[in-house]
């Protein structure tokens, strides 16, 4: 798998493979990546808005 169909994934623009093994702490890893690629894309933003205001 590819390392933007992961994020994809993630962020739920696409399926998950059916596939793949069931776990309680992969699931707690793909939840807290989803977290922090939501929060660096947030922050990536707020530094574009700030950069354009000045």
């Amino acid at each position: 798998m590819g390392i933007w169909d992961q994020i994809a994934q993630y962020l739920f623009l696409k399926k998950k493979d059916p596939n793949t093994p069931k776990s309680k702490w992969v699931g707690y890893m793909h939840g807290i990546n989803r977290l922090s690629i939501l929060l660096f894309l947030i922050a990536i933003i707020i530094i574009v808005i700030r950069l354009l205001m000045r």
